[in-house]
């Protein structure tokens, strides 16, 4: 394996260099966002390198119940991340999300980690971490997007799904064409961007290994199998999501309930 070219610190912060461009374009154009993306550029750094710090830490010890302690903090920040961003009501939609999630990584961090890498140690920080921080951040966007879509197409075609079932569909008969909808939206996008891998981009993940020294060969399976995963991962995560979320959201006449804040 080759030698990882580091970068120090000094070359690290020459790197924000670079950044002038984008900003004085922001600027220039008046769009009110330098302030935000100065703000956010700096939180991004900050708590890069905590995580980073953080991490040497974990995978130092490499504790199976640190490990998972870790995860549940991530899962807990996802569920919180996706309510806020969704403008949800957390006394609907706390616990469904939390447990679609939780549910979500169980079933992919088994199949990737257990059966296709086949780990000796099913926890091993090195892999069990950072493979569970791609599933949720790759997750988080598209439940957003599902749960943004679903619900207020219900609110705003809510006679459309009186109609349903005043003609013979059950109550889940008439969701269907809503979470449909939700579907094609949240997943349209991710599909695009799985058919373009490859030909016009190289993903990160990929892009990480081969800089870090591994065979191009190797991260390639790697990524094959963790497209494959995130994209399992964010279906699973949305279905259960829409689905637990159902059951609190409407009332014993079938009608939604207020719930968006």
């Amino acid at each position: 394996m080759k030698e990882v070219i580091n970068i120090d610190y000094l070359s690290l912060i020459l790197g924000y260099i670079i950044l002038i461009i984008p900003f004085y374009v922001l600027w220039y154009y008046k769009t009110g966002l330098v302030k935000d993306a100065l703000i956010s550029f700096i939180r991004m750094t900050v708590q890069l390198l905590l995580v980073g710090f953080y991490l040497e830490f974990i995978f130092d010890l490499n504790s199976t119940w640190l490990n998972l302690l870790w995860v549940f903090i991530m899962t807990i920040m996802a569920t919180f991340t996706i309510i806020k961003r969704s403008e949800l009501k957390k006394e609907y939609f706390l616990i469904p999300i939390f447990i679609s999630i939780l549910l979500s990584v169980i079933i992919t961090d088994a199949f990737f980690l257990g059966f296709i890498i086949k780990l000796p140690k099913m926890f091993d920080a090195r892999y069990f971490i950072p493979i569970t921080g791609m599933l949720l951040g790759n997750s988080i966007k598209t439940i957003i997007i599902a749960l943004n879509v679903y619900y207020k197409k219900l609110k705003k075609e809510k006679e459309l799904y009186k109609w349903y079932v005043a003609n013979g569909a059950t109550h889940q008969e008439a969701l269907v064409p809503f979470k449909k909808e939700a579907l094609k939206v949240a997943f349209n996008p991710v599909i695009a961007n799985v058919a373009i891998v490859g030909l016009i981009s190289l993903p990160g993940m990929m892009t990480g290994q081969i800089l870090g020294g591994s065979s191009p060969i190797i991260a390639v399976k790697y990524q094959i199998m963790l497209m494959i995963t995130t994209f399992s991962s964010s279906i699973i995560s949305v279905f259960f999501s829409i689905y637990f979320a159902d059951k609190k959201v409407f009332d014993g006449f079938g009608n939604l309930k207020t719930i968006q804040n």
